[in-house]
């Protein structure tokens, strides 16, 4: 006997059972987008990401005063902070929560993003010359803050390997000037040689945004132009604030605003060492002929009183007579 079942076809059950398919497929994909969509905090576990990615590990070459003036600062703005010096500066380097290696080598191990020269002037040549730049990373970017120009930028593109970044800053104050903030202070800067890759370009940005969050007043200049510059201003302060300082001047009770004036210019620069100041003369060309400028203004002065003085005494021999 034959049996005929009555119903659909069997192309229309199976197309039946593709769709039944399909729509489950389509809801478990859904499911797999719902658990990769944002879950609760996500976004704030993508900012604190963010966030990490622009701060900068930067290397600190000279943990004097200046060194570490610059590196709280670093720090505050949330980057890390690595040292190396000549002498032990572990205990105030951990008050700065900075850390500090007495070895260079395992100083450069550490590969910062950006190594900042903190010597003084004098030595900051042989420190790099005996320095192991080859165990820091082929694309790291170098600063120096030193308070003349040229000399450290012919020394980096002489020293430094040709993949290494060179910007050289001039923060034009310290840790007695700038102790109550950075606003308007001027930051003299010269991107000497900054590879063209957009990480490379976004690395020295940020590192000059760390003074332009500060309030610094940013001034790009050429090395050159700067020590012109410079040593009609700030050696010239330097000098005038030493004669000041060696004729031990002190405050009266009738100091008048500009004594005091005087008295400030002596604080901010006699205190400074020796070996600054002699290396703002030594590593700037200019600084010869703005102190003959300066002895020349000094005699022109002196002669123009004597000759009054002069002047006088002889009419009064001669009214006399």
């Amino acid at each position: 006997m034959i049996v005929r079942c009555h119903g659909p076809p069997a192309s229309r059950v199976f197309s039946r059972l593709g769709r039944i398919r399909t729509a489950r497929t389509r809801t478990a994909l859904k499911g797999v987008r719902a658990l990769d969509a944002a879950q609760p905090f996500d976004g704030e576990n993508k900012q604190r990401m963010r966030e990490h990615k622009i701060k900068l590990k930067i290397g600190i070459i000279g943990f004097g005063n200046f060194g570490q003036f610059l590196s709280k600062h670093f720090v505050d703005q949330g980057h890390t902070v690595i040292a190396t010096s000549r002498g032990n500066y572990s205990d105030i380097a951990k008050d700065l929560r900075v850390r500090f290696y007495r070895d260079a080598d395992d100083f450069c191990e550490e590969h910062p993003d950006v190594v900042v020269v903190c010597t003084s002037i004098l030595s900051t040549d042989a420190t790099l010359r005996n320095f192991p730049l080859q165990r820091l990373k082929r694309s790291t970017l170098f600063c120096d803050v030193l308070s003349v120009k040229q000399f450290p930028k012919q020394l980096f593109q002489q020293l430094l390997p040709p993949d290494f970044d060179i910007l050289c800053l001039h923060p034009m104050f310290g840790p007695d000037s700038g102790k109550h903030g950075w606003r308007d202070l001027p930051l003299v800067f010269d991107k000497v040689r900054i590879g063209t890759e957009p990480c490379r370009e976004e690395r020295c940005a940020r590192l000059l945004g760390i003074f332009e969050a500060a309030g610094c007043r940013m001034v790009e200049m050429s090395c050159e132009e700067h020590d012109r510059q410079a040593a009609s201003s700030q050696f010239i302060t330097h000098t005038v604030g030493r004669m000041l300082g060696t004729m031990e001047l002190t405050e009266t009770t009738i100091s008048t605003k500009g004594f005091e004036s005087l008295l400030s210019l002596v604080d901010n620069t006699y205190n400074d060492s020796f070996e600054l100041y002699y290396g703002l003369f030594m590593y700037n060309k200019n600084a010869t002929a703005e102190l003959s400028r300066l002895e020349l203004a000094f005699t022109k002065v002196k002669g123009e009183l004597f000759d009054r003085l002069h002047e006088r005494i002889r009419n009064d021999i001669f009214e006399e007579s």
